[in-house]
């Protein structure tokens, strides 16, 4: 079982939407039985609250199935129950690093890392693009997966 984490601020826009795709990235795959996908956030500004609007939306455009979820924070555990912990940008990953230094494990990752580009994803909640977000999420989802079926 393949345990994965995706990380952003406040876990309403692009976490959801990295856990959405990468859950029909892997459903469609048939593989399903092999992965447990979620999302949280780095900050405590959104919890409890359901994805954002704009995210749904794109959600809906793209066909991609979601369901109704709260807005979490990451804790110290989760460096234990999942096997891969990824960022959304360098923000993330800095608050990441603080609370699960040093990462010996080496779980800690930027998601468009796996696509080969080293920039963030920018977040549309200041950006209002949903669609470039999407763009850059599909990517990395699907250079993610190839890698794990490697």
């Amino acid at each position: 079982m393949i345990k994965i984490l995706f990380i952003c601020h406040g876990n309403i826009c692009r976490s959801p939407m990295a856990e959405f795709v990468m859950k029909d990235l892997v459903n469609k795959a048939g593989l399903e039985s092999e992965f447990v996908i979620e999302s949280a956030a780095t900050s405590r500004e959104e919890i409890g609250n359901d994805i954002h609007r704009g995210t749904r939306q794109k959600l809906l455009e793209e066909n991609i199935p979601f369901t109704r979820r709260a807005a979490r924070q990451i804790k110290p555990a989760d460096y234990d129950n999942y096997d891969y912990l990824i960022a959304m940008d360098e923000e993330n990953l800095y608050y990441m690093n603080r609370m699960w230094a040093p990462d010996p494990q080496g779980k800690i990752h930027s998601l468009l890392t796996f696509a080969g580009k080293n920039r963030d994803i920018a977040d549309p909640w200041y950006t209002g693009n949903f669609d470039q977000t999407f763009l850059d999420v599909m990517e990395g989802c699907q250079a993610f997966l190839e890698k794990l079926k490697k």
